[in-house]
């Protein structure tokens, strides 16, 4: 697929364009947390340049590439090789966004810190996105969602009671923690640049983003002086309404009537209103008893038979779907949050809807440097001064 480059900001952008239509973005991220936020920046609109080193590059599993470079253009790079460093800087001039994730002095080192790239466009918005942070005794130190987690305390509270903190396939940290925080604080920093031509250094620490989100246990800490244990809290399974079921099938079915309203109807479904009036039981003893009761019905009958019986009923219970089955389920399939490709792979749509903009997937992941020469082309670059870099290796 022949790629398009978006033109330059303007101030007469056509009204009802994609939200970030014209905002370029430098990506010099891998793996996931960085790919995942420059996603979503690509997925509203934002030309985005991929650009990785003429080595091993990104090296993440080409089915999750394939999932976080989507809408993003390829080029590959040698920053260590002066040409290569002044290529970066030349597409920086004419750049919005830049987001890299080395570790702290990386970028410095090469010439290509938040200093010497604000010198050449001062309205640059530089996101380092990082483990720990620029700052802090743990600056250097590597890590990974597991890890940040576990300083945030965060892990601790995600599991079973009496048993290790849970490990997770959608890795909390990373993507909220990460991903979702770089976002944020880029397109703050996008905005406030649009209005007074000054970009910022965004400086996200992994750690902080996931800390920053536990107000629930932290809530606890303020009131008790420390967190309730797994199994203990109101949304870690100390109430009966709230908690997860085995049915017949082995499937388990999430009862989540926090509400008295909620429960008072679950009841009248499933047949006993005598328990309308346990909803919050006072003592554990009395917890542990409708708990039993509740799991001895509702291991009575299969999943699918409950999923059938309380659908329409609204009252906060669903069955817990695997992600196949979720990918079927009629709500995401009217929200359009599933793309069929014709290769028989499925992609997660952009999450975000709005007004006068549809999301669509112009273009599949790229693969190593496939968009260098007409990148290099709109950044003014000859023929033959591409060829040149190429036999230096400065490009690929």
């Amino acid at each position: 697929m022949t790629p398009t480059l978006a033109p330059p900001v303007t101030s007469a952008s056509p009204a009802q364009a994609a939200p970030l239509a014209g905002v370029r973005v430098l990506d010099l991220t891998r793996l996931l947390p960085g790919p995942m936020c420059t996603l979503h920046l690509a997925d509203l609109g934002a030309e985005v340049i991929k650009i990785e080193d003429t080595g091993a590059g990104d090296y993440a599993a080409p089915a999750v590439r394939e999932l976080v470079n989507r809408n993003k253009l390829g080029l590959r790079l040698d920053l260590k090789q002066p040409a290569g460093l002044a290529v970066l800087q030349r597409l920086a001039r004419e750049a919005d966004v830049l987001v890299e994730g080395f570790r702290p002095g990386v970028m410095a080192r090469l010439g290509a810190g938040y200093p010497a790239l604000a010198a050449i466009n001062p309205r640059l918005v530089y996101c380092s996105l990082t483990g720990y942070g620029q700052t802090g005794p743990l600056r250097d130190a590597a890590g990974h969602d597991l890890n940040y987690a576990g300083l945030a305390g965060v892990a601790e509270q995600i599991g079973q009671p009496g048993q290790p903190p849970a490990l997770s396939n959608v890795p909390v940290a990373d993507l909220l923690g990460g991903s979702m925080t770089a976002v944020m604080g880029i397109l703050a920093a996008l905005f406030d640049a649009q209005r007074t031509g000054l970009g910022r250094h965004v400086d996200i620490a992994v750690a902080d983003g996931v800390l920053a989100h536990a107000v629930l246990p932290l809530a606890v800490v303020n009131t008790q002086g420390r967190t309730s244990p797994v199994g203990q809290g109101k949304l870690t399974g100390a109430l009966p309404c709230y908690a997860v079921y085995t049915a017949a099938c082995g499937g388990h079915l999430a009862v989540a009537a926090l509400e008295k309203k909620f429960w008072d109807l679950f009841c009248q479904h499933i047949g006993r209103p005598e328990w309308q009036a346990r909803h919050q039981p006072v003592s554990v003893a009395g917890c542990e008893q409708l708990r039993a009761e509740l799991q001895a019905l509702i291991g009575s009958q299969p999943l699918a038979w409950w999923a059938e019986h309380l659908a329409g009923v609204d009252c906060c219970v669903t069955p817990i779907l695997k992600l196949e089955e979720a990918l079927e389920h009629p709500q995401f399939q009217a929200r359009g949050m599933v793309l069929q490709q014709p290769e028989g792979q499925r992609q997660l749509a952009c999450p975000v809807r709005m007004s006068g903009y549809e999301f669509a997937l112009r273009q599949p992941a790229p693969r190593p440097g496939e968009h260098t020469d007409p990148v290099l082309v709109q950044a003014g670059y000859s023929a033959g001064e591409i060829e040149a870099l190429r036999a230096q290796g400065a490009v690929a």
